[in-house]
């Protein structure tokens, strides 16, 4: 069942939450709703425009990591099907919380939306964007990763132009994200998950970030790594914000 939205839940530990929401509201610009949830753990950042795609939650405990909601019409159905291409049901809340046999941990959701928001625009003239979700991939395990993304979103995929070991899912139309399976050179693991920014400017928005609590680990020639005050890992990429 095809994902209509796509949204990314930044998950941090408690001891840090505060501070990790903290930079990821100042780096998009967007707004934090009320929390949400039994405990509150949960809120989402707002963007000024469009539907949200970004969400957060503090953990009861364990390590910093990226989740994905799938929304769905059919969150139980959909679980089901993924189940059957070879996901592992963890808990059935009403939205359904699985695991991609390689490991990474996702949600099947059935909240509404429809409007990607625009790139957000900085005082230079540049502009820039999360567009992307890349899953980190084992050697071992990520044939049978990225068939399983294949079938369970459906989407158009191609290999990169860029990399041989980056395998791309275009998200239809309108989708504020898109997915990015990437073989890494490890050879087992679990898969995990961080998200790309696409900006007109890297340069500058790499500096804009820097200023903000962020730090460069690898520059490369079409993207730039960092982390963010927390340890969380991300990149700045050239790719189109809009």
């Amino acid at each position: 069942m095809s994902p209509f939205w796509v949204s990314a839940f930044l998950d941090s530990a408690p001891e840090h939450h505060q501070e990790g929401v903290g930079f990821w509201q100042a780096a998009t610009g967007y707004a934090i709703s009320a929390p949400r949830g039994e405990d509150g753990e949960f809120a989402t950042l707002v963007p000024p425009d469009g539907d949200d795609f970004l969400r957060v939650q503090r953990l009861r405990h364990g390590p910093d990591r990226v989740h994905l909601d799938l929304h769905v019409t059919d969150p139980r159905a959909a679980a089901d099907a993924a189940v059957t291409a070879g996901a592992v049901e963890l808990v059935d809340r009403g939205y359904v919380v699985l695991a991609s046999p390689g490991g990474l941990v996702f949600c099947f959701v059935d909240h509404p939306a429809a409007r990607r928001p625009a790139a957000t625009s900085h005082a230079d003239g540049s502009a820039s964007r999360v567009r992307q979700v890349a899953i980190d991939v084992p050697r071992a395990a990520y044939d049978v990763e990225w068939r399983f993304w294949a079938a369970l979103t459906g989407w158009e995929h191609r290999v990169s132009t860029i990399s041989e070991a980056f395998r791309v899912f275009d998200a239809p139309g309108g989708q504020p994200l898109g997915l990015l399976v990437q073989r890494l050179d490890e050879e087992d693991g679990p898969a995990r998950a961080h998200l790309d920014w696409g900006t007109t400017d890297r340069a500058a928005e790499t500096e804009r970030h820097l200023a903000l609590g962020a730090r460069v680990l690898a520059q490369h020639s079409h993207w730039t790594v960092l982390s963010d005050p927390v340890g969380r890992t991300y990149c700045l990429t050239d790719g189109d914000p809009a």
